[in-house]
């Protein structure tokens, strides 16, 4: 189930998808019909607004709700590790209180409650791997030397398949962990070790969760929005106190070492089957492009290319992440900096696959909007933008090979939108002319291009 189904179509292959929002009560009914067991892995942090708590206890209380009326037998959950005695962060609390409100509104819940997971999808896994791969010397807060109980993500999923079988688990909560309890001082450098790296950390007392989050926002692909209520968690000692899952279930607690180096070897495959940002930054959803509207500014380029259209798209494929954008890196760089610096995404994200797109999937600061192999390739705009932007691709069969239009689309947004439009538009005639030329020349090997039309 997703807001919009088709971004899971192409993940799951012969899975029924359905479209639905956990915040509109109205669109649950019709996904949650015939369903014996539902997942909940909702959570609304780093969404729109500050207040994710709030969002999370209404989202629960629908779902739940609307499973009850469908008749599902039980809800199996996905929480947040912490001692409820203590002072828990309010990320970890939301994540325990959803679980209280799926019990209330709901049938029967089965609760997991984990620390941090080690793999792809995992914010907080993501954000320690960065800060360790690109700091040689890390300059941290106290809550570095916090416990925790990392939880491999094959482990989370063996609990989550096992529950299906085991209904006496019905109204249990059940902790979580992996083989080691670590300091998260110990996770970076034990993940530094791994890697071949050298690592030094120093503990300083002045790092707010305010100042480390920016400081995240800059060095790692985590927006502070998201970062902030990770590090604000960071403070809670996270480690199983109750060993009823080990008792219940049949999962043997993999090791941290090995943990580790499964992800890494996964988020290195050619074409891993999830990447973490593939969910961030959402602002809307695919499938809302609408072509040329009033108002709408265009920028449009057209190539001969002396390739079959296969050969074209096989290029426009291959945009953004490592590979770079062709022509002008430094230029698409600079305007990632620009983002980062103002609280975008920036270029951080790359891809999820150097090869492969799917529809949903995060290309640097763009979006995959809409995709038809060999023709369509459409990106929305993801960068902080006084409007709405894509970067459309079209390829189309002719007699010489295959015809590349490439059109920039603009929705401004009152007279700042007009204004920046018209600033960049010397940068634009430089960077999609030359990227357009750069595609055509890659296509078809040292041939050169024939413009048609710009």
């Amino acid at each position: 189930m997703a807001r919009d189904a088709r971004r899971l179509e192409g993940r799951f292959t012969g899975a029924h998808t359905v479209a639905a929002d956990a915040l509109v009560p109205e669109s649950l009914p019709a996904a949650l019909q015939g369903m014996d067991v539902a997942y909940y892995l909702i959570h609304s942090m780093g969404g729109r607004g500050k207040d994710f708590a709030a969002r999370d206890l209404q989202a629960a209380a629908n779902f739940a709700t609307a499973a009850r009326a469908a008749g599902v037998q039980r809800i199996i959950y996905l929480g947040g590790l912490g001692n409820s005695d203590d002072r828990l962060s309010k990320h970890l609390r939301s994540r325990q209180d959803v679980g209280e409100q799926l019990r209330k509104h709901g049938p029967a819940v089965t609760e997991f409650r984990a620390a941090m997971i080690i793999g792809s999808g995992s914010a907080s896994f993501e954000m320690t791997r960065y800060l360790t791969e690109r700091l040689p010397v890390m300059i941290a807060p106290k809550w570095v030397s916090t416990r925790s109980q990392p939880i491999a993500i094959g482990d989370v999923l063996d609990y989550l398949i096992q529950a299906l079988d085991r209904p006496e688990t019905r109204g249990r909560i059940y902790e979580i962990g992996g083989a080691d309890v670590l300091s998260y001082r110990e996770v970076m450098l034990r993940y530094a070790r791994l890697r071949g790296l050298k690592r030094r950390i120093i503990m300083v007392p002045f790092f707010t969760p305010q100042l480390s989050s920016y400081w995240v926002h800059l060095v790692t692909p985590i927006p502070a929005g998201i970062a902030r209520p990770l590090i604000d968690g960071l403070h809670s000692e996270v480690v199983v106190r109750d060993d009823g899952a080990q008792r219940d279930f049949d999962v043997q607690s993999m090791p941290f070492n090995e943990a580790i180096l499964r992800a890494f070897d996964r988020s290195q495959s050619p074409g891993p089957e999830s990447a973490w940002f593939d969910a961030d930054d959402v602002r809307a959803l695919p499938g809302d492009f609408h072509g040329v509207t009033q108002g709408m500014l265009v920028d449009r380029r057209e190539r001969k290319c002396f390739a079959s259209p296969a050969d074209v798209f096989k290029i426009l494929s291959g945009l953004g992440g490592n590979r770079g954008w062709l022509y002008a890196d430094w230029l698409w760089s600079v305007r990632g900096i620009m983002d980062v610096v103002i609280g975008g995404v920036g270029l951080r994200r790359g891809r999820r696959s150097p090869l492969d797109l799917r529809v949903g999937d995060a290309v640097d600061f763009w979006r995959v909007d809409a995709l038809e192999p060999n023709r369509l390739l459409r990106l929305r705009a993801e960068m902080k933008l006084p409007g709405r932007a894509w970067l459309e691709f079209i390829v189309e069969p002719d007699e010489a090979g295959s015809t590349l239009q490439m059109t920039a689309y603009f929705e401004p947004r009152g007279l700042l939108g007009q204004l920046y439009w018209y600033a960049v538009m010397p940068f634009h005639n430089m960077i999609f002319g030359g990227l357009a030329n750069a595609i055509a020349h890659r296509a078809a090997g040292t041939r050169a291009e024939l413009p048609v039309a710009s």
